[in-house]
């Protein structure tokens, strides 16, 4: 019995010991986290996809030491500086790259500017959204970095423990980071809403001019910047609307998608479409929502001759209220709205058209 005791109550020192050692290791980890975001702008202003990144940052560790990484050149990205050095109270620094290098997402210029810029930070984390231009520069930048990046993550649990959807959305893994600094990964902007606290009028970050001494160093790259095409349109960006009208193979051509634009007006929405109806050529691809397109989470989705595809339901299942329209009462798309109407989507459309006034 005394030895019995003797064997329990060492456990229990141990026991205390090993908890306190555990609790000191993620103590100090948190005490440790600092995180570069590297963010995007667009008219003097950083993309609201960037203060989604901004989000994650503080969801890391709400001591984190965060900088915000801009690039580009022009007063545009002096004035988008300024708008970030006030956008949330973590943000401890604002660096600039100004060069007319990274005036356009090229991954080959960024990567290497990324690479320098952490090399002089030594950041813990680095953080880049889930856009067309953080999934092109991050695995260039890690592979720089000899890292490997944790992409697509929807929640935070730790410092270096990630949650990201795998099997097109339709499962969650926690992922745990073992490798060495810096922990890169890409965020989901719809899954981190950014903060609304208003900011002290004195608490303003410094802006800092980042050395770009490393562009001499560096020999000539392969890919360079041709153009832009885009459809100039009044309507909000696909990405970030409260509203979405998204129309699929059902509509049968792009003049009858021009039903869904009418819509989309008198909604003040965007117009969005599955990547059926962009291959059938109705649409450009920049209105592709999906796995391979864009994922969005607006307050309001509604879905004219969407059949509800795997990799279409990965990109829009986390709106708040989804509405599906389709002839086909077994459309996979029924299983995820909270509103379905079985009928053909033109009779529907018109009815809306001829029953809803235009937005003000």
């Amino acid at each position: 019995m005394v030895m019995a005791a003797a064997l329990l109550a060492g456990a229990l020192r141990r026991g205390r010991a090993g908890g306190g050692a555990r609790y000191f290791a993620g103590e100090s980890l948190r005490r440790l986290v600092s995180t570069l975001v590297v963010a995007e702008h667009e008219g003097g202003l950083v993309k609201p996809s960037s203060l989604s990144a901004l989000a994650a940052a503080e969801a890391i560790a709400k001591e984190n030491k965060v900088s915000l990484l801009l690039g580009g050149s022009g007063p545009t990205l002096h004035k988008a500086a300024q708008h970030a050095a006030s956008s949330h109270p973590l943000v401890n620094e604002v660096l600039v790259a100004d060069s007319d290098v990274f005036a356009h997402p090229l991954a080959e210029p960024w990567a290497e500017l990324l690479r320098s810029v952490q090399q002089k930070g030594g950041y813990s984390h680095v953080i880049a959204s889930s856009t067309s231009f953080g999934k092109n520069l991050l695995p260039r930048a890690a592979a720089l970095l000899d890292v490997s990046p944790v992409t697509d993550v929807t929640a935070i649990s730790e410092p270096r423990v990630f949650v990201r959807p795998i099997y097109a959305g339709n499962a969650l893994c926690t992922v745990r980071y073992t490798g060495e600094n810096p922990c890169m990964m890409s965020i989901r902007s719809t899954s981190f809403s950014p903060t609304t606290e208003s900011m002290p009028e004195t608490k303003v970050a410094p802006i800092t001019q980042v050395d770009l001494s490393f562009l001499n160093e560096v020999s000539s790259r392969k890919s360079s910047w041709v153009n832009l095409t885009s459809q100039d349109t009044e309507r909000p960006d696909l990405a970030n609307a409260c509203v979405v009208v998204t129309g699929g193979r059902g509509l049968k051509s792009a003049e009858n998608f021009k039903l869904l634009e009418q819509l989309a007006e008198k909604l003040g929405a965007a117009v969005g479409a599955t990547r059926a109806a962009v291959d059938a050529g109705y649409v450009p691809n920049e209105l592709q929502v999906g796995q391979t397109g864009k994922i969005v989470a607006p307050e309001l989705y509604i879905a004219f001759g969407v059949s509800g595809a795997i990799q279409h339901l990965a990109g829009m299942r986390d709106s708040k209220v989804i509405v599906a329209v389709n002839k086909d009462a077994d459309a996979p798309i029924f299983q995820v709205a909270d509103y379905g109407i079985v009928g053909d989507l033109f009779q529907v459309l018109g009815e809306l058209l001829r029953k809803m006034p235009d937005k003000k």
